[in-house]
């Protein structure tokens, strides 16, 4: 087992793939490089989104406000209150196709839709609080503009346009309702004041949004004095950055990632995303492991096999992390009749990538802490609420996420943290958006 840990040790650090050779340190400093470089100009490699979404009123007890939440394929409707004790409690909850995802539609179509959504809720509240999980610049007044849809929405003519103001302008004209109060953010940002709106008996000095599932990003508190490249904004006050994360361009990577990069659909973007999140890890580990099999780390009958191995999710190389003897998941397949080294091998291989993704993960999450200047008292931690099938599922990511920042983020840096998981994350997120901007 030695000569094997030996072997793919030497491999990933010859191809500069090994996390042992990461130093964690440098990494953030890199990260934090750019986090105020993207808070000062409009260029570097962390977008650095201002929200204009602030953090310091109290919540409203007792006060129904809409959510919606357009992520996906689904368009999400519901109300919420939080009550006397905290308790969030979900009300008139429905699921609706979104639109634009089954046929091309107008932008009137469009909003008309989403205006039909909510007409059993519509009269319920002034507020609105719209979790839009697509790429929107957010303007000051809270509402956002549509950069670009992924390819599953068919909405070309709201490309541009502001989607609080087309919604509010489809619910005058269908409804009796007048415009709403209406507030918008995205996904990590919601995910971050659902710490808020949780009742965990907990004083947080601060929140973190991070999602790690099929992409990743993370959203932090910053003091508007540093948001240089905005105008117009308090400096007495804070709000709510996404960082666009995935876009970190200067993490240490090695020759397979440069390969892997090279030969997806979108070559030099978001090439942090690429080393850490559910949509490429697992095709990454694979391509590891097809490449360490043509350098001799396996044996010739294995060798002669993993090249017609498929492309491998993440999902797949967590069951053979979970079973690796076992035949019934994809890699242990191609390894059902190859010598035990060859098994331990792969596991190996895999198991350094993930451990290279928790490390990474770490230092984007330090940098966060780090940056926000809080968690420096262990009795009022920085909240890190995270969100994501990748961080909770894929076989021992998270431990060893929570290894690195005990062992940089808590001994080193002296900052406090707690990892919490919010039920109905971007829902409870939405609605403290509406109810307190």
């Amino acid at each position: 087992m030695k000569d094997v840990k030996n072997n793919v040790a030497s491999f990933l650090a010859k191809h500069g793939m090994y996390h042992a050779d990461i130093d964690i340190d440098q990494t953030c400093g890199l990260f934090l490089e750019e986090m105020t470089r993207g808070l000062t100009t409009n260029d570097g490699s962390l977008a650095m989104l201002p929200t204009y979404i602030e953090t310091e009123r109290e919540l409203p007890r007792n006060t129904p406000v809409i959510v919606m939440d357009a992520g996906g394929t689904n368009f999400r409707v519901a109300t919420v209150c939080f009550k006397d004790a905290g308790e969030p409690e979900i009300a008139d909850f429905q699921v609706f196709a979104m639109p634009g995802i089954k046929e091309e539609v107008s932008k009137v179509e469009f909003f008309g839709t989403m205006a039909g959504y909510a007409k059993d809720v519509i009269g319920k509240s002034d507020s609105v609080g719209f979790c839009f999980s697509y790429p929107i610049e957010m303007s000051p007044n809270k509402d956002g503009r549509v950069l670009y849809f992924s390819k599953e929405i068919k909405a070309p003519e709201v490309v541009g346009k502001m989607i609080g103001a087309g919604l509010n302008e489809a619910i005058v004209q269908s409804t009796s309702s007048s415009a709403k109060q209406m507030v918008l953010l995205n996904d990590t940002v919601a995910t971050l004041l659902a710490g808020r709106g949780a009742d965990s008996g907990f004083n947080y000095d601060s929140y973190i949004g991070f999602i790690l599932g099929t992409g990743t990003n993370t959203a932090y508190i910053e003091h508007n004095s540093n948001i240089t490249k905005a105008s117009d904004l308090d400096p007495a006050k804070s709000q709510i950055v996404n960082v666009e994360s995935g876009g970190f361009g200067k993490a240490p990577r090695g020759t397979i990632d440069e390969q892997f990069d090279a030969a997806s659909a979108s070559p030099g973007v978001n090439v942090f995303e690429k080393m850490i999140s559910g949509a490429y890890l697992g095709p990454l580990c694979m391509a590891t492991i097809k490449a360490a099999a043509k350098e001799g780390l396996f044996s010739e009958a294995a060798a002669k096999n993993l090249p017609a191995v498929p492309e491998a999710t993440t999902k797949d190389i967590s069951e053979f992390m979970s079973a690796p003897e076992r035949a019934d998941n994809l890699l242990g397949q191609a390894l059902a009749e190859a010598a035990p080294a060859d098994v331990r091998t792969a596991y190996c291989l895999a198991d350094a990538l993930i451990e290279r993704a928790a490390k990474l993960t770490a230092a984007n999450l330090s940098s966060a802490a780090i940056k926000s200047d809080k968690g420096q008292n262990p009795c009022r931690p920085v909240c890190i609420v995270a969100e994501g099938t990748t961080f909770y599922h894929l076989k021992s990511l998270r431990q060893k996420v929570e290894y690195y920042l005990k062992q940089y983020l808590v001994d080193q840096k002296g900052i406090a943290y707690e990892i919490i998981a919010v039920e109905n994350a971007t829902l409870l997120g939405a609605a403290t958006a509406g109810l307190t901007n």
